[in-house]
Parts: C-alpha cells; structure tokens; sequence
C-alpha cells in the first residue's frame, strides 16, 4: 500500500536564512506536528490522516527534505525554538498545540519553554529532553568526525532500513523506502554537523524551563526504543502512557496516537 498523502495545501515560508516547507491538512484547532531524524513531514501522514478535525501543519525540519538551510546556521535551542515561532508567525498562528517526536522535539520543546502562552496542548513522543542523556550508538558515530562522514558515506538501502526496523519493527515497508529517498546527502552533512551541536549539556536548565511553563503536556512512549530509554518518558512533567511499540510509535500505531492527540485537545 503506498504511503499516503492526506495534504491538501502547502506553504513555502522564508523564514531569515532557512526556507521552511509545510504540508497542510484538515480543519480546525492549529496542531504542528515536528518530525525526528532520519525523518521528514511524511512519517505524520498515516496520524494526521486520522485527525480531519483538527487543522495539521507538518514542516520539514531545517536541512530535511524540502526545507533548506544553510550549512552555517544557528542550531542552539534558542534558535530551533525560534524556527518554530516563525512558522507559527507566517501562518498568523497564534496558539497552537504541539506534537513532536525525536530532535523535533527539540525544536517544539524549546518554542514551547520560550513561548508557553502560545502552546495550548504539548504531546511527547520519544524525544531526548535531559542533560544526563547519553548518545546511542549511532549518535556517538555522527558525533565523531571522520567516523560519522564514513557512516553515512555507508548507509545504502540495506543498512538504513535494518537500521529503522531495529527502531520500530512494525515499521510500514511503504514508509521505510520513502524515508531513504528522503535522506539526501544534504541532510546527511546536516544530521552530522546536527548532532555535534547536540551535546547533552545543551539541555541544562532548559528541561527545568519546560517544567516550570506548566504546559498542558501528555507523553506517549513506546517501550521498545532502543535509543532513547524509557526513564527518560519522565522528564516531561506528565505521567507518561507507555505502550508496546519502539521508537516511531506514531507509524507503528498511528490510530493510537491520533486517539491519544484528539481526546487530549478536546478535554
């Protein structure tokens, strides 16, 4: 079955030095959704799909896919959290509720701790938020210089599917090709330099920020990662809901995420 597309506009919005590319769909209450790496808007589809009621915006993080940057721009938190506020901005969003996962949950973490009283509702989805993390195995290969540039150089067809079914493994075939298309040697050399800015210190006092907005927050974890683990669910403020699924719960069971998202939003 071929991914599906449930996008009915799409916006290209110049946001300084990056151009943004957006997919839109339903109607209703704003909701922006923020993708993970090696990710882009696309691995939403099947959730949003299943949430007409709600009016779904889906970037493309900066150097994925249809989103350019260029190879110099600011990746602290102050300016991720930034990129999300000019998308809110030039879409005249003014409160939204955020749904995020992976390093978008960087981006929607830190727009949320930055701008609280523009977020009516955040939803967690495996997403590192904490000083004492410590990198996977393949985080720590990205990290290292002259090993992470080999790495990718490597990470053909094969490799990169195993890789993803070892994250999720009811991971959609259909979603898994589409994926690698996707991952560009652009957004390699992004997710490289990416993950070397990403030194968990960065997130001092920032995850005590979060907390402190006091933000309308659910988190909704699948168990089986084998990146980020589990304890990590409860550095959001929220009591988490586990479940049986691995790191792209929101492709594994997208109907239980889109649930979960509608019953927040509407209580």
């Amino acid at each position: 079955m071929p991914w599906p597309q449930p996008y009915t506009k799409q916006h290209d919005l110049s946001l300084g030095d990056i151009t943004a590319h957006v997919e839109e769909a339903g109607s209703g209450a704003p909701a922006i959704f923020l993708h993970g790496n090696p990710d882009t808007h696309n691995i939403w589809n099947t959730t949003i799909a299943a949430l007409p009621q709600l009016r779904c915006f889906a970037p493309d993080l900066p150097g994925f896919a249809k989103s350019t940057a260029p190879v110099d721009h600011d990746l602290s938190l102050e300016a991720q959290g930034g990129f999300v506020r000019g998308i809110a901005d030039a879409l005249g969003l003014d409160r939204v509720h955020l749904v995020v996962h992976d390093i978008g949950g960087n981006y929607g973490c830190a727009f949320a701790a930055l701008h609280p009283e523009r977020v009516a509702s955040l939803t967690v989805l495996n997403t590192i938020w904490s000083p004492s993390y410590r990198w996977h195995f393949w985080g720590r290969v990205w990290r290292t210089r002259v090993l992470g540039e080999a790495a990718m150089k490597l990470s053909f067809r094969p490799l990169f599917i195993n890789q993803i079914r070892r994250g999720s493994r009811a991971m959609p075939r259909d979603y898994m090709e589409l994926a690698y298309e996707e991952f560009t040697p652009a957004t390699k050399r992004h997710v490289l330099r990416y993950y070397r800015a990403m030194s968990p210190p960065v997130w001092q006092g920032w995850d005590e920020r979060l907390l402190a907005a006091k933000l309308k927050t659910q988190v909704i974890w699948g168990d089986k990662d084998p990146f980020i683990p589990t304890p990590f669910a409860d550095g959001f403020g929220a009591t988490p809901r586990h479940t049986p699924h691995g790191h792209w719960l929101m492709a594994e069971d997208p109907q239980l995420v889109a649930n979960a998202i509608a019953d927040f939003v509407a209580h």
